[in-house]
């Protein structure tokens, strides 16, 4: 497994967060070539000024973290987050909506932020650790017909993140083509490459720096 970095979102979502902490985490995604630095709405400005020039993209995130805005205000949030300079977006499905089974809340919710993306690629988080594999497999489905570009597993803001079973699930569920995000949890090299084997084709980490030292690491063992 090589160049982890240019499928990790360098990521900082906790509220205390500051403009001169997300600064220096556009610094090190520059400097790692992480393939975007992944930020909330409020910093889409200060983190594009910040990458100017750079292949590095910005990601922000909808309805974060519990999905439970009105479908409305997530496809106001998208349409600002956009003109601000967000490349991309990680959206909250509407988690009781897929628990009570009305698919077509499900559905509307998603819609409404694709469209508003415009053509900018939309991730739904699915919040995994609350959701049946049934519920999580018709969640995949859902999105796919929708017109999101990923499935992601977690926000890292509830009781469990990342699975290597939950990402092969999702992986059979949308099929060989669209994106597997997996996020939450994922905090060193070895857990990033066993998401990678299960299907992932994105990771989200906070622990990015530590992932790709530990890469680093191994390719100089392999040289002796």
């Amino acid at each position: 497994m090589r160049d982890l970095a240019r499928i990790i979102d360098h990521t900082l979502l906790a509220p205390e967060a500051t403009p001169d902490r997300v600064a220096r985490l556009c610094r090190e995604a520059h400097e790692h070539g992480f393939y975007s630095v992944c930020i909330a709405p409020v910093f889409i400005g200060l983190a594009g000024a910040e990458l100017a020039g750079s292949s590095v993209q910005v990601c922000t995130v909808i309805g974060f973290p519990t999905g439970m805005s009105e479908p409305e205000v997530k496809a106001y949030e998208t349409e600002l987050a956009i003109r601000r300079g967000a490349d991309e977006v990680d959206m909250v499905m509407n988690i009781g909506a897929a628990r009570a089974g009305d698919w077509q809340q499900v559905r509307l919710d998603i819609v409404q932020v694709v469209d508003r993306a415009d053509g900018r690629p939309v991730k739904v988080i699915l919040e995994t650790c609350l959701l049946t594999d049934e519920e999580k497999q018709r969640a995949c489905a859902v999105c796919v017909d929708a017109g999101a570009a990923f499935v992601k597993t977690s926000t890292g803001f509830s009781h469990g993140g990342a699975t290597e079973a939950d990402v092969r699930l999702m992986r059979a569920a949308v099929g060989p083509d669209p994106g597997v995000k997996a996020s939450g949890g994922i905090r060193d090299y070895a857990t990033a490459c066993r998401m990678i084997e299960a299907g992932a084709t994105r990771l989200g980490t906070s622990s990015g720096l530590k992932i790709v030292a530990g890469e680093k690491d191994l390719s100089a063992a392999d040289a002796y």
